[in-house]
């Protein structure tokens, strides 16, 4: 497939990202960079300088919002990509207001209990809207222990499903980065009509 008719049978699809850090920055720029209609973006955190050794932001954005921060970078990239920022912490009762209407959720949480509950709330509540989780990307190295799974007909996880983060093991722009684009790129396979597990 072109990439002319890649984005322009992306252009009326919506993605929502909850999470704007390492791997929801990331993936939200690849998203917009290939031409994604609208990104629903959902963050209640503000940039610190730690954030910047992997998160899609800039020095002289420190302190800002995450959300709005990367709806200005985002913009600046693809002015064509409508984004739209919610400054929130999520719940089951947000997650489907806020995403009710996507094409497509792509999970980006620092915390277990956050991604489990996005799990269940997406499998339960919104079970016709693919879901693309990541898990196991701390460290370094090892990039070939990095894959996807398809964990039913919506669920699907990027990542070693091991490697957590420590201060042994910590998250690095390398491996989160790999993680988010591998997001990204089943998003594109799942938008673009194949979910086959032999493809992934």
């Amino acid at each position: 497939m072109q990439i002319e008719e890649i984005k322009k049978r992306l252009s009326s699809k919506t993605v929502g990202i909850a999470g704007c850090g390492g791997l929801g920055s990331n993936c939200a720029v690849a998203m917009a960079r290939v031409g994604i209609g609208r990104l629903i973006i959902v963050d209640f955190d503000v940039i610190v300088e730690s954030n910047l050794n992997r998160q899609y932001f800039f020095f002289d954005q420190i302190g800002q919002k995450k959300v709005f921060a990367l709806a200005e970078n985002i913009r600046r990239i693809n002015p064509l990509t409508t984004v739209t920022p919610f400054d929130l912490k999520l719940g089951p009762d947000e997650i489907l207001a806020v995403f009710g209407g996507c094409d497509l959720i792509v999970e980006a949480f620092d915390q277990a209990e956050m991604k489990e509950m996005i799990v269940e709330t997406v499998s339960l509540s919104l079970p016709s809207i693919p879901l693309i989780v990541g898990n196991g990307m701390a460290g370094l190295g090892k990039s070939n222990q990095l894959r996807v799974e398809k964990l039913s007909e919506n669920l699907f996880v990027c990542g070693d499903g091991c490697s957590e983060i420590s201060a042994e093991q910590p998250p690095l722009a390398p491996r989160v980065g790999i993680v988010a684009n591998m997001q990204a790129n089943m998003a594109l396979q799942i938008l673009l009509g194949n979910k086959n597990q032999e493809e992934l």
